[in-house]
């Protein structure tokens, strides 16, 4: 397969050959006709935090492998070739029935394999005050359990990758040390903790904050608060929610400013409900809400349930508002993810996977994916 298109990082026009699974060149265009063209071309996006989409949960006590691969599939239409699908708080029942399905899936379905790069548990040992909490419900929040965790690890069959929790709970400080011992990599989220808690858990192996200015207080001491601290820390990465509803823009560039690119990840959260038309639904235990401006909240509230848009929307976002280059915000979405967990990285370079995404792109404009190519093959974004 020969594909014309601007390269992401230089803006110079390129000629991609992909053998099979392989990159086996990549060139200045030749006169060969191409069997794709399009405006720009990157690796792949990758997604740490990816909740589900169209009404279909990683947590539901229901889920199949068709839903699995619909989100694979829904995922591959904006451009990410791979993500860790997350299951939120909830009964051990509910999330071992989750882990065991994901297994198995990837087990027996290729597609699924090439798409799941490890699972995000985000809960249930997160913190229990209104705010912090978000819409994880309370009657599934717990402290960190090392046997339980150790049961969900076994029926994921060892993909458990990542875990957010609030380190503030009793036994935490060592339940992340076991964790990191394990080769699992550990984010604060969700959490009401002190300075000297958070600092205590960097020193413990805490290496991320998950969606940095979100699942938090409304109203904060406007000195000595967990924000400020997990920002100050240089030891801890950032992942943002930059779908232009989670964070304004000017918190937005804050972050962007003070981590820098080299230690930001972009996550779109995508909800179980991102996707869906506006209106109410049933999720998470509870009643949440799709707005019509694309926003998915707990309702008569603040408090946001996941995002509605995906990674490409992010992209669109980070570059639009958060003064960041183009080849930053897709190496934010793509190589620093795959970096901070300790995945191989993906580049447009002979001998790398031929996992790629191919957009149009204009400066200040719509990010609008046209294929995602996974192993070399081409899946277009209309789906057809």
């Amino acid at each position: 397969m020969r594909i014309h298109a601007r390269h992401y990082q230089t803006g110079r026009p390129v000629e991609i050959l992909c053998e099979g699974e392989v990159i086996r060149a990549v060139a200045s265009p030749s006169s060969s006709v191409a069997d794709y063209q399009a405006g720009w071309v990157a690796p792949a996006l990758f997604d740490l935090q990816i909740n589900g989409c169209e009404g279909r949960s990683f947590n539901s006590e229901t889920l199949r492998l068709e839903d699995i691969r619909r989100v694979v599939a829904m995922c591959r239409r904006h451009g990410i070739g791979s993500f860790c699908p997350t299951l939120v708080t909830g009964s051990l029942a509910a999330l071992a029935h989750g882990m065991r399905t994901l297994a198995s899936a990837c087990a027996s379905d290729a597609q699924v394999a090439a798409a799941v790069a490890g699972i995000h548990l985000e809960g249930p040992y997160l913190s229990p005050e209104d705010g912090p909490r978000g819409a994880h419900p309370r009657a599934h929040i717990r402290p960190p359990d090392w046997q339980e965790f150790c049961r969900l690890q076994e029926a994921a069959e060892g993909r458990i990758r990542l875990v957010t929790l609030a380190p503030e709970h009793e036994g935490a400080l060592r339940f992340i040390e076991q964790a990191v011992q394990g080769g699992v990599v550990i984010a604060l989220g969700h959490t009401a903790a002190d300075g000297r808690r958070i600092r205590d858990a960097i020193s413990a192996g805490a290496r991320l904050s998950t969606h940095l200015g979100n699942g938090s207080h409304a109203m904060l001491p406007r000195h000595d608060n967990y924000v400020w601290e997990q920002l100050a820390a240089d030891e801890l990465w950032a992942s943002i929610i930059c779908d232009g509803h989670h964070l304004p823009p000017t918190v937005m560039r804050c972050i962007l400013r003070v981590k820098t690119p080299a230690r930001i990840i972009l996550t779109c959260d995508a909800g179980s409900l991102a996707g869906l038309p506006p209106g109410r639904y049933r999720e998470w235990d509870q009643e949440l809400e799709v707005l019509p401006e694309g926003k998915i909240v707990v309702p008569g509230t603040s408090y946001l349930a996941g995002s509605w848009a995906f990674t490409d929307r992010c992209i669109e976002t980070a570059v639009r508002l958060g003064d960041v280059s183009l080849a930053d915000a897709l190496d934010m979405a793509g190589a620093r993810p795959r970096e901070l967990l300790g995945l191989p990285p993906q580049k447009l370079e002979p001998g790398f996977p031929a996992d790629l995404v191919l957009f149009d792109w204009q400066a200040g404009g719509d990010f609008e994916v046209k294929a995602t190519v996974v192993g070399g093959k081409m899946h277009p974004a209309d789906g057809a």
